[in-house]
C-alpha cells in the first residue's frame, strides 16, 4: 500500500499546550496513520501554537489552540487527555461514546481501587465507575489488553521506569516482593510547564532535592501494576529526587534476593528474556545514563547482583516527556487502533 492511499486515523489532543501536549503535537505530525484534527488548550485557546513552541513553528505555522468542547471531538477515531489530575474525570465521561478511544496520559485512571485516591490524591475520585473499564497503559507488560481497548490510562513516568526495571525480576522470582527501594531522579519538566516554586531555575539550578518523601502518588500505582503483571505482592519505598535537567529519569531499584546463588548474569539473563523482542528496550551490561534515550522511545535497563550486601538492583532509564508519557501514549494508541505498533517513534535518542 502507497503512502497515498493510507487512511489516515482522525485523533485530538485535549491539553495540548502542556509539556506532554507539546510533545504529542510533534510526534503526531511525522506519525504515518494519524492525521490531528482537533488541539485544545484551556487556558490558551486561540494562541498560536508556534507562539508558545517555537519548536513546532515548522509543522504548524499559523494554527491556533482550540477552545475545547465536547462537540468538537465528536467522531473522531481518537482523543488523547494531557491535562492536569482531576481535570479527566470531569472530561471524560462527557466525550466518551462519540470518540473511539480515550488515552488518558493523567493520573486519573490508572488506580483500580477508587478508595486510594483519597490517601495519595486527596481527593474522592468523581468518576469510580470508569476505574475498571480503564486498560493500564504499559504496553511491554499489558499489550493484549490495551490492543482494539477503548479506554487506556497510560503509565506515570516514575512508575514506568520503576516497573521497568523491577517487573523482569520479579516474573522470574528472583526477588522478594516486599520492602524494595526505588530511589529515582527525574528532569524538572515532569512538574509541568505551568510555574511553581519549587522549579524556578534559582530553585533548581546546581540542586538535586528529595521529594514526596513516603507519599509520592505513583507509589500506589508502581504496586499495583508489579502485582498484577508478576502475581507477586509487592511493597516499595519509593523516593523520587528533583535534579537540574530537562528531561529524563533513571531509577535504580533495589530488592532483596529470594533465591540463593544468584549472579548478575542471572539477572541480566530475566532482563533479556522477559523484554526479547521488544523494539524499545535495551538490557546490557552497560550503566545506562539518561542522555542515551533523549527524545527516543527507548528504554535502557541494567541489574545486578552484589552478594557481599545481599542486594539485587536493576537500574532503568528512559525520557520523561517520551517513554514516561507522549511516547508511551502514542504506543498504546497504534495498539488501539490496529496499526503498527512502532509507527511515529524511534528507539534512537538524540546526541549530544
Amino acid at each position: 500500500m502507497s503512502e497515498q492511499s493510507v487512511v489516515k486515523k482522525r485523533v485530538g489532543v485535549i491539553g495540548a499546550s502542556g509539556y506532554t501536549g507539546a510533545e504529542l503535537l510533534r510526534l503526531l505530525h511525522g506519525h504515518p496513520n494519524f492525521d490531528l484534527v482537533v488541539a485544545t488548550g484551556s487556558s490558551k485557546a486561540g494562541t498560536r501554537i508556534a507562539d508558545l513552541y517555537p519548536s513546532l513553528a515548522a509543522a504548524y505555522g499559523d494554527r491556533v489552540y482550540d477552545e475545547f468542547s465536547n462537540e468538537l471531538v465528536d467522531g473522531l477515531d481518537l482523543v488523547f487527555c494531557g491535562l492536569p489530575h482531576g481535570i479527566s474525570q470531569s472530561v471524560i465521561p462527557g466525550i466518551r461514546g462519540s470518540v473511539g478511544h480515550i488515552v488518558d496520559l493523567g493520573s486519573d485512571f490508572r488506580l483500580h481501587d477508587k478508595g486510594l485516591y483519597p490517601t495519595w490524591y486527596g481527593d474522592e475520585h468523581d468518576a469510580p465507575a470508569l476505574l475498571d473499564e480503564f486498560v493500564y497503559g504499559l504496553p511491554e507488560l499489558f499489550r493484549d489488553k490495551i490492543s482494539g481497548a477503548e479506554l487506556i490510562a497510560a503509565t506515570g513516568c516514575n512508575a514506568a521506569a520503576s516497573v521497568f526495571a523491577l517487573a523482569p525480576l520479579l516474573d522470574a522470582g528472583m526477588v522478594d516482593g516486599q520492602g524494595m527501594i526505588i530511589d529515582l531522579i527525574t528532569g524538572v519538566s515532569g512538574a509541568g510547564r505551568p510555574p511553581k516554586e519549587a522549579t524556578t531555575f534559582c530553585t533548581v539550578d546546581e540542586n538535586v532535592t528529595a521529594y514526596a518523601l513516603l507519599s509520592h502518588r505513583h507509589t500506589p500505582e508502581i504496586e499495583q501494576a508489579l502485582t498484577e503483571r508478576t502475581g507477586v505482592e509487592t511493597s516499595v519505598l519509593f523516593t523520587p529526587h528533583l535534579a537540574p535537567m530537562n528531561r529524563g529519569i533513571i531509577a535504580t531499584c533495589y530488592g532483596r534476593p529470594a533465591k540463593d546463588g544468584l549472579t548478575t548474569e542471572d539477572a541480566l539473563e530475566a532482563m533479556r528474556s522477559f523484554y526479547a523482542d521488544e523494539p524499545f528496550m535495551v538490557v546490557d551490561e552497560r550503566s545506562p545514563s539518561t542522555k542515551a534515550v533523549l527524545g527516543s522511545n527507548a528504554v535502557h535497563m541494567t541489574a545486578r547482583v552484589d552478594p557481599r550486601t545481599g542486594h539485587v538492583m536493576a537500574i532503568a532509564v528512559l525520557d520523561n516527556l517520551m517513554k514516561g508519557a507522549s511516547g508511551m501514549a502514542i504506543q498504546c494508541a497504534n495498539l488501539a487502533l490496529g496499526v503498527p505498533e512502532t509507527a511515529g517513534l524511534s528507539a534512537i535518542g538524540v546526541y549530544p
